[in-house]
């Protein structure tokens, strides 16, 4: 069975955000790090080499194949930000009505500029999103 690539680790966040080269990206960046952390309450950390994860979640499939992945996150990415929503968007769809510009992928959020989104609107899907993953995977 083929191991999970995108891993918790210890790189340095503050780093990896100051490395993005891009100055608004940065700053886009960081203002949904601050998102996350108040949605989570929990302060962030890498996964794999591009992707700023908080909290985590333990699941198991019916085939018996099991893991650890983050409850949301984001990642930079050279044409958009990728946020995670990880319940996915059908719970959401009043929320989403009102975000603004964005595209969706089945858990990501593509969005070129925090500017395009509404930030309310944004926070509280994170923080829906958040509680769902919990209710979800309450360990």
């Amino acid at each position: 069975m083929a191991e999970l690539k995108t891993k918790e680790n210890k790189a340095s966040v503050s780093k990896f955000l100051n490395g993005i080269n891009d100055t608004q990206k940065r700053a886009d960046c960081k203002a949904i790090a601050r998102l996350m952390r108040e949605a989570t309450g929990k302060p962030p950390k890498m996964w794999g080499t591009s992707i700023v994860g908080y909290d985590k979640y333990d699941y198991e499939y019916a085939n018996g194949r099991s893991g650890t992945f983050m409850i949301t996150g984001f990642s930079p990415r050279a044409q958009n930000i990728a946020v995670y929503i990880m319940p996915g968007f059908s719970k959401f769809q009043g929320l989403m009505t009102n975000l603004g510009k964005y595209k969706t992928g089945k858990s990501c959020l593509y969005i070129k500029r925090l500017d395009d989104v509404n930030q309310d609107v944004l926070a509280r899907l994170i923080k829906g999103s958040v509680a769902e993953m919990r209710r979800i995977y309450s360990n």
